[in-house]
């Protein structure tokens, strides 16, 4: 009877290992997976960032009384290619939404600007660049969605704080995108 019970023992013990070993494999998987996205964010990002310089430069011959604007979007470029982490990459892109938005708006007042072949071509990159950007956002948070469901159900849940893995935040839209904006003619 003894034998029978280590035996038994042996096979639970083993079930356990096989069991532990595929659970940290999942959440291993699963957050090399959100790594993965975030660089695709970031990637699409510094593709947008790269475009400005020249769309900077193409505009500056326009809008010889426009200087605040321009300068916005450079420091708001800066603040991008500075950021450092999720969150502050988030909050320079932010600005730098808001920055390209004044600047676009501003050129409606140059209607030579807009007939520039350059400009369009550089616009249309930077909407491209815009949708790309919307698209790594989706998935690097579908990533975080099931990194987070691993660690927070059964058995993921007991092997994530074992090995110090805590949930993730989203990447979130600015506080300022939930508002209606106001639009007056």
């Amino acid at each position: 009877m003894l034998r029978v019970s280590g035996i038994l023992s042996v096979i639970i013990l083993a079930v356990i290992i096989f069991a532990g070993v595929g659970t940290y494999n999942k959440i291993q998987q699963a957050r090399i997976n959100v790594d993965a996205q975030y660089g695709q964010v970031e990637n699409q990002i510094q593709r947008r960032a790269d475009l400005i310089p020249n769309l900077v430069a193409t505009v500056k011959g326009y809008m010889k009384y426009e200087e605040k604007v321009l300068t916005e979007v450079t420091a708001a470029r800066a603040q991008v290619m500075e950021a450092k982490s999720a969150e502050e990459m988030a909050t320079a892109d932010t600005a730098l939404t808001g920055a390209l938005g004044r600047l676009i708006a501003v050129a409606e007042n140059y209607p030579e600007l807009k007939a520039d072949a350059h400009f369009t071509e550089l616009m249309r990159e930077i909407s491209g660049s815009e949708n790309r950007i919307a698209v790594a956002r989706k998935d690097y948070n579908e990533a975080i969605r099931e990194y987070n469901v691993i660690i927070s159900t059964f058995p993921g849940n007991m092997f994530a704080g074992m090995m110090g893995y805590g949930k993730i935040n989203q990447f979130a839209a600015d506080e300022s995108a939930h508002s209606v904006p106001q639009v007056a003619f």
